[in-house]
């Protein structure tokens, strides 16, 4: 267990992974607040840290995977009182959806799901701690507001120093409070503020920060200090920073030894916003018909694994940029290996042996800080081997590694003839307007009866007419031709 090796967020460096309880993992990540959709830098996020439970599971720890779900937010308030709803009535329904994505993505639930509001207590004593220790203060309008600056460690997760940031930049500045970048705590209820958004508190009836919602519940469930603590690029700072100021100064000591953070995921080269008209949902990406308004919906399993494959084959703190071409080419990746299922007639995956030479390579990239580049770059050599022995074999050890990272657990065949949003023609990736698999049949069978008249030129085009709508033949002996979609 000793040789894994973890790139740490605080200290800028891979360092051996160590644990605070020998061969247990307390691991907590910051998860979704559930007022809309998720979108494609929550499956970068989602894919990312289910591969890094996965596996250290498979490395033998046990692993206890908090992720929370933030269900009492200004996003959420404002969206139920748009649609005119309880916001139980909104978080419970986007809460459904993105459990619906998460199983499109073969993305594991956590262990432990905790929502904010079910731990408003334990958000109410830690600001009461923090007031004993004067790091925090109740503001004229009453908020409870933490004073950034008595607490010395403030920036050393994100290196960023209080007297070079702008006042007002990243929060909002109020007439309360005692400094432009102190952060909020504890909000005073607003009178047009539905009463379920409301709670009584020691500090007067209102609703917690987001910030104190994860330094409650990862104290209460896994305690302190975590081993991991991890989440999303945009989440270093503030959240990350703050919940390191409550937490270490409400009691001390460290909030996490390790902290993970994915890398952004671009959309064309530019940030997704709803603005740019680039924002892209994981249901839009992985639905057979996205514009449903249902939380659940019906996947299409190859653009599913495909969005999986796409994430995984990146390492998780390394940019990501979402294109239609590379998009087209994690799909044709991918199409390579089920292809090499099919061809060499694998069935199933057996028992991971680590001692063979593949695997140790493989077992080398994911112990070096969850290296899954170079772990799919393993796969591919096997793949490789594989068509060149027609190797059922090592074909099942493909699919054995593969499973370690959620993927390459499809029927090869059903895989390869499921419909695909992208094909290549004339050297660029468009749309593909998906026949169905009765058309396709029918076609195979018009130009079977073509070779049997020996009208040739009419199977030809039957075959180019396929291939432009993304569908390869493959002729085997007796007259029978097999069908995927390219």
């Amino acid at each position: 267990m000793s040789a894994m090796q973890i790139f740490n967020t605080l200290s800028r460096a891979k360092a051996p992974f160590v644990t605070v309880e020998p061969g247990k993992v307390r691991m907590y990540v910051c998860g979704m607040t559930v007022y809309d959709f998720c979108h494609l830098g929550h499956a970068r996020m989602l894919v990312s840290f289910d591969v890094v439970q996965r596996w250290l599971r498979q490395s033998g720890y046990q692993v206890d995977y908090v992720r929370n779900i933030t269900d009492i937010d200004d996003k959420i308030i404002h969206k139920a009182v748009s649609l005119n709803q309880p916001l139980h009535a909104v978080t419970s329904f986007y809460t459904d959806a993105m459990h619906a994505d998460e199983r499109a993505l073969s993305v594991q639930p956590p262990d432990r799901e905790p929502r904010a509001t079910m731990h408003i207590p334990g958000m109410l004593q830690i600001i009461k701690d923090l007031k004993d220790k004067d790091l925090a203060y109740q503001t004229p309008d009453g908020d409870v507001n933490y004073a950034v600056r008595s607490f010395p460690g403030y920036g050393k997760l994100s290196g960023k120093v209080l007297d070079d940031l702008r006042a007002g930049n990243r929060v909002a500045v109020s007439d309360g409070k005692r400094d432009p970048f102190d952060f909020v705590l504890w909000k005073q209820a607003k009178a047009n503020e539905p009463e379920d958004s409301i709670w009584d508190s020691p500090f007067g009836r209102g609703r917690p920060g987001w910030h104190i919602e994860c330094s409650a519940m990862s104290r209460e469930l896994l305690g302190q200090p975590l081993d991991i603590h991890g989440g999303g690029p945009d989440l270093k700072f503030p959240h990350h920073e703050n919940e390191i100021a409550q937490s270490e100064g409400a009691y001390g000591g460290t909030l996490a030894n390790w902290w993970m953070h994915c890398g952004p995921l671009m959309v064309d080269d530019e940030k997704m916003s709803k603005s740019l008209g680039n924002f892209r949902t994981i249901r839009d990406t992985v639905s057979t018909d996205p514009d449903s308004a249902s939380a659940e919906y019906q996947v299409n399993p190859r653009e599913a694994e495909m969005l999986r494959f796409f994430v995984v084959r990146n390492h998780y703190r390394s940019p990501q940029n979402f294109t239609p071409d590379n998009l087209y080419n994690a799909q044709a990746a991918l199409d390579r290996i089920y292809q090499t299922f099919n061809n060499t007639g694998v069935t199933s995956a057996g028992a991971i042996d680590w001692s063979l030479d593949f695997e140790q390579a493989f077992k080398a990239a994911m112990d070096d800080d969850f290296n899954t580049a170079v772990a799919i770059a393993v796969l591919f050599d096997m793949v490789t081997e594989a068509n060149r022995t027609n190797s059922a074999a090592l074909s099942g050890r493909i699919r054995a590694l593969g499973g370690v990272l959620g993927l390459l657990q499809q029927e090869p065949q059903q895989y390869l003839q499921s419909p695909t949003r992208y094909i290549k023609r004339d050297g660029q990736s468009v749309a593909a307007a998906a026949l169905s698999e009765s058309d396709i049949e029918a076609l195979i069978e018009q130009r079977r009866q073509a070779k049997q008249d020996r009208d040739f030129g009419k199977a030809d085009q039957i075959r180019a007419l396929l291939k432009e709508q993304g569908v390869e033949l493959e002729d085997k002996p007796g007259g029978l031709t097999q069908w995927r979609r390219a």
